[in-house]
């Protein structure tokens, strides 16, 4: 999932920028289907309930990714829960294949609210000086591997001298291996990814190819391009979640821009209880929503996923309310410690009082901020 973080001044800044700058060549935005569970209209978007009251505004614009760790957003699409909460006011979505692209949509008002990365979140806000958007909840924590092949590397030792995929330079997931090589006592110029490990910055989509092809020795990557690539061979040498406390870490947040919350609390508030709804809707019928994200996926690529690679993908990521806000932190603290980021100031980031206001009505308790909140 290709997510840049903001580049430091000097010889990283040009690298990051082409890093950051080559998705957008290829986004595609695309109008977003429901599923059977939602009545539609000729054009394919959910039909307003006859009668339904209005809120502040007709539409609200969307952005995710058709990604298992985007759930939340497929599932509450799909069943048309998300719009439920709406009432009269029209959900519109669209899907991006990249983080810096849906900050791009965001920032000049094509979409009003995102389910993104952890990386772009501290991006967008760094880059503007605190004024682009909050993060306003959780969506979901873990589902990030380091894959390998298991004729190459049979213990973590193993990892040293070989090749290995991450997604792009500077993105969530490039962030998480150079921190644990780090960790390792190994050494490796984060710009270049040459050192004690080769690492290799590839697209998702293309890794496991390079995998079958022996150009890359194994990947730290997102589901469900890990489970593709256990497809070909490759064995799960370790789960990200493994280095973590309580096995919890974000890897999507809900973000919205500045301006559109604002002006319309009441539409913010809405998707939040949403994707609240649709939360505890995927836990109570882990089934049933497995098959809606893959529907989902189908209706947006043309091809869902294939049961050896969804199980276990949708086993590995867990949708969560709370935006985990302290692993935030340290995943930025990770990219300083890398080279990729000067020190950011987060504070402010977060605006967590819609969410905590709906799951308060919910009977259940609030979420922190770490400290990060808008005062």
């Amino acid at each position: 999932m290709p997510a840049t973080l903001p580049p430091r001044p000097g010889r990283l800044r040009r690298s990051l920028a082409v890093a950051a700058a080559l998705p957008l060549l290829a986004v595609a935005l695309t109008a977003c289907g429901y599923g059977s569970q939602a009545a539609k209209d000729e054009t394919g978007k959910v039909q307003v309930a006859a009668g339904a009251k209005k809120l502040s505004a007709d539409t609200v614009r969307v952005g995710y990714f058709p990604n298992l760790t985007h759930a939340t957003a497929l599932v509450g699409d799909q069943e048309g829960l998300l719009q439920k909460e709406l009432g009269g006011t029209q959900l519109r979505a669209s899907t991006f294949s990249a983080g810096p692209s849906e900050i791009e949509a965001l920032n000049s008002g094509s979409i009003d609210i995102g389910w993104i990365g952890p990386s772009p979140a501290i991006n967008a806000y760094t880059q503007s000086k605190g004024k682009s958007l909050r993060i306003i909840g959780g969506s979901a924590s873990g589902g990030v591997k380091l894959v390998v092949n298991p004729k190459k590397i049979k213990t973590l030792a193993d990892v040293k001298g070989k090749r290995i995929a991450t997604p792009q330079l500077g993105n969530t997931q490039d962030v998480a291996f150079l921190n644990w090589i780090a960790d390792r006592g190994w050494k490796v110029d984060a710009n270049s990814g040459k050192g004690d490990v080769s690492v290799v910055r590839t697209d998702n989509k293309v890794t496991p190819d390079a995998y079958s092809s022996g150009s890359i020795d194994g990947a730290w990557v997102p589901e469900p391009t890990a489970s593709r690539l256990v497809q070909r061979g490759a064995k799960v040498l370790l789960d990200e979640s493994s280095l973590w406390p309580d096995k919890k870490f974000v890897i999507t947040n809900i973000v919205v821009s500045q301006k559109f919350l604002g002006e319309h609390p009441d539409v913010v508030e809405a998707v939040l209880r949403g994707s609240v709804k649709t939360n505890a809707w995927i836990k109570a019928h882990p089934e049933k929503a497995k098959a809606a994200a893959n529907a989902a996926l189908k209706k947006l690529s043309g091809k869902g996923l294939p049961a050896d690679v969804l199980d276990p993908a949708w086993k590995s990521i867990e949708t969560t309310d709370d935006p985990l806000a302290a692993t935030l932190n340290t995943e930025a603290a990770h990219a300083v410690r890398a080279g990729l980021l000067d020190k950011p100031d987060l504070e402010g980031i977060y605006d967590l009082q819609p969410l905590n206001k709906v799951l308060k009505a919910a009977g259940r308790p609030a979420v922190p901020d770490a400290g990060l909140g808008v005062k």
